[in-house]
């Protein structure tokens, strides 16, 4: 069982413990103490998530968030890696353009090329200016994108990769796309020329 000083270390970087317990009523140290007594260790996610949401009145995205940090905590799971075992690395940025033309750097290939080159990426859907998803390097792991629209010309993006190797994995991921993002923001947002 961890301390309450490694909570700190693994799970504040997402949400500090002031911000959890001015919104939840209760600090990790709060959340880990009810859910150690309730028996969270010998339970699934969904069922932990779902006590925190019916027996403690916890709305869903805090519900996922204490029960991921809990995990982690526990060592029922690391750092980028998902309730089903396995790891998932994740990047956002919010770009000053609208969806479509976000749709469009992914999907048009020479758009592309200017942000992400080199990329072994094979479209499988797309809904214009909402979301897509591509096998990546051979479909040996995938990408999910999520855009949502803040403006008439003001999108974020959220990239989840999928499927990968291990935690190492998942570090240089989340530098890679961390890098890409803002490529893709600099390259949309420097006007006709990009894209």
């Amino acid at each position: 069982m961890g301390s309450g000083k490694s909570a700190g270390k693994k799970i504040t970087e997402k949400l500090s413990a002031a911000v959890l317990s001015e919104s939840t009523g209760k600090d990790w140290i709060g959340w880990f103490a009810v859910l150690d007594k309730w028996g969270a260790q010998r339970r699934g996610h969904t069922e932990i998530a779902r006590h925190l949401r019916e027996e403690h009145g916890v709305n869903g995205w805090h519900a996922q968030s204490i029960t991921v940090g809990y995990e982690q905590e526990r060592g029922l799971r690391e750092v980028g890696q998902s309730c089903n075992g396995t790891w998932e690395a994740s990047a956002s940025r919010t770009v000053d353009v609208a969806a479509a033309r976000i749709t469009e750097a992914f999907v048009d290939e020479t758009v592309r090329r200017q942000w992400l080159p080199d990329a072994d990426l094979s479209l499988r859907t797309h809904r214009e200016g909402k979301s897509l998803t591509a096998d990546w390097d051979g479909g040996t792991s995938r990408i999910s994108v999520f855009l949502t629209v803040k403006g008439p010309s003001k999108t974020q993006v959220g990239l989840g990769h999928h499927k990968l190797e291990d935690a190492d994995a998942v570090a240089a991921y989340k530098e890679f796309w961390r890098e890409r993002l803002g490529e893709l923001k600099r390259v949309l947002e420097s006007g006709p020329a990009g894209v």
